[in-house]
């Protein structure tokens, strides 16, 4: 191999697979997260914004102050020195990825739903969902779980990767402040929905191209015919434009039924059913973390291989 062709993986391929790393070793940080701060400062920024002004443009004007001076800092910091650069890649991309906490969090509800603790698992599960789960029974725990590890696979790995790839430490960290403020403004409610319309329409121009691919790796890595079949016919129907290709797409992969009614604080909606097959079960919990876990390495040697082709 080419010393070229060595600085293209070591740029991009081998900062990714460190990130990763890192965050399968150690996970998200039990204390002290930055996203914890990021949203102490992002809540101030909005105060202090619609004390003079609001609507789309104040919401807009307070997405960017909270954003991107951040992303600026960090690629100045990151042209500063190429080792300095490589640390700040790294440690960005395993800040801005929540692969193992995804897994976790998903599988301390399929353990005890396998294991007959249906109470138990409704209680986990309402740490990862923002649905009412009292009332679930076996199916609705396990199609709750794998809509939230199918979507998250997009939100919370595959986005950050996509912009890791394409503006390094700097885009990630972009894509996933961008994320968290459209979780804190980007609500349809009287308080959000002109001042939260900029972080919502944002978060889902920066999920577009990021969740197709993720549809289209949950399709390749399944039941390729059904999951691509399901994208198509489906994902139109769904509310979200991003979240609909994702989870059709990956319930075809798996050959389970998911969507359909759903109780959300106190409120039935009706949502479109997704996938084929029959309704989700416990065993199918971990078959869809096992899709995202594959998913990330299909990513990881696809990057690579791009890379090494386009300078060839």
């Amino acid at each position: 191999m080419s010393a070229l062709h060595l600085t293209v993986l070591f740029s991009v391929a081998v900062p990714m697979g460190l990130g990763l790393l890192l965050d399968r070793i150690f996970g998200e940080p039990s204390h002290h997260h930055p996203l914890v701060g990021f949203g102490r400062y992002a809540a101030a920024v909005e105060r202090l914004i619609r004390r003079v002004a609001d609507g789309r443009g104040a919401g807009l004007l307070a997405w960017s102050v909270a954003v991107l001076p951040w992303v600026a800092l960090a690629g100045s910091l990151k042209e500063a020195d190429a080792w300095l650069g490589l640390a700040i890649d790294v440690g960005l991309l395993y800040f801005a990825v929540g692969g193992r906490s995804l897994a976790e969090h998903a599988r301390a509800v399929g353990t005890p739903l396998a294991a007959g603790d249906l109470a138990g698992a409704r209680q986990r599960l309402s740490w990862i969902v923002s649905r009412d789960t009292a009332e679930l029974d076996e199916a609705g725990v396990a199609k709750a779980t794998v809509e939230s590890v199918l979507e998250n696979g997009n939100d919370a790995i595959f986005g950050a990767l996509f912009w890791f790839a394409l503006l390094g430490g700097p885009g990630a960290l972009m894509f996933r402040l961008a994320n968290t403020l459209d979780a804190m403004w980007g609500y349809r409610n009287e308080r959000y929905l002109r001042f939260g319309w900029a972080a919502a329409r944002i978060d889902d121009v920066l999920n577009f191209i990021p969740a197709r691919l993720t549809a289209l790796s949950y399709a390749l890595l399944g039941h390729t015919a059904a999951a691509l079949r399901c994208w198509r016919t489906q994902a139109p129907s769904w509310d979200s434009p991003n979240a609909g290709p994702v989870m059709a797409s990956g319930a075809g992969a798996l050959h389970v039924s998911l969507g359909g009614p759903a109780v959300y604080h106190g409120h039935l909606e009706t949502r479109p059913t997704l996938g084929t097959g029959a309704p989700a079960r416990a065993a199918d919990i971990d078959k869809a973390v096992a899709l995202v876990h594959n998913s990330v390495w299909l990513w990881l040697m696809a990057i690579a291989a791009i890379n090494v082709l386009i300078h060839a």
